[in-house]
């Protein structure tokens, strides 16, 4: 089993020091890797960003990160990537990246993603340019999902994750008020994932949500914001699946027996 710890708005702020790591101190002995699902600041400052990589530098477990819309807030989302990759973190926009972990190999896609909705309650690229502009920049973030979940499928990952900050299915919204279910996520994003293939789905943003939700193709989601999961991360075990002995289906969602 492959071992995936997980956690996403954790709103970190300038008196937040030392507020999660001596639980992610214990990381080695729980989780292979630390997989942060954005929102990990208040404002998206450099200064909160150091908080946060105060938090998460040399925990012994990889960590890789998206980031969420507070992260995005003071225009300065380059500056807090950098911070964060300083302390080691693998800041994904778009990209993917493989940690080899005991002899196993974790393929993790990210990218933030973006909201529209879910189908029969969706925004459409229709009338103005800003309507217009607003899901295309979802299918863009969609889109980089998908090659960089091909690019996986295409490096003989053990397991395949795909790390974002909006929502792929509305499963995970449950508790939230429907009205706001378009800026909480896209189907867009469960698309690519479908598409693609992956072993598991995580995400934040939705405070009041659900952790458990599935996309159509059957790959799970899991909703890791911290106020939905309770603590300072939540583990969840994948099967190792068979390695690939030659050319042929990428899609491993449906292959592997089940995420605990």
């Amino acid at each position: 089993m492959i071992r995936v710890a997980a956690v996403g708005d954790i709103h970190l702020g300038p008196e937040s020091h030392g507020t999660l790591r001596p639980s992610f101190e214990t990381l080695p002995e729980t989780a292979d890797v630390l997989l942060l699902a954005g929102d990990l600041t208040r404002h998206g400052t450099v200064a909160e960003a150091r908080v946060v990589a105060g938090e998460i530098e040399d925990l012994g477990v990889p960590v890789v990160a998206v980031l969420g819309n507070h992260d995005h807030h003071d225009d300065r989302p380059d500056e807090v990537s950098a911070v964060l990759r300083d302390a080691g973190a693998h800041v994904l926009e778009g990209e993917s990246t493989v940690v080899g972990v005991n002899g196993t190999r974790i393929g993790v896609a990210g990218t933030k993603g973006f909201g529209g909705g879910f189908v029969g309650r969706c925004a459409g690229e229709f009338g103005e340019p800003i309507m217009k502009e607003f899901v295309r920049y979802s299918r863009r973030c969609a889109d980089s999902l998908c090659r960089s979940l091909e690019d996986l499928g295409e490096q003989d990952c053990d397991v395949r994750v795909a790390l974002t900050h909006f929502s792929p299915v509305p499963d995970t919204l449950a508790g939230e008020p429907p009205e706001i279910f378009p800026f909480l996520g896209s189907y867009l994003l469960a698309e690519a994932i479908d598409t693609a293939g992956a072993d598991l789905a995580v995400h934040g943003h939705a405070h009041l949500g659900t952790e458990h939700g599935m996309t159509s193709g059957g790959v799970k989601v899991r909703n890791v914001a911290q106020p939905v999961i309770g603590r300072a991360f939540h583990v969840y075990h994948l099967p190792v699946r068979e390695r690939s002995t030659g050319a042929g289906d990428n899609r491993v969602g449906a292959a592997v027996p089940g995420v605990s």
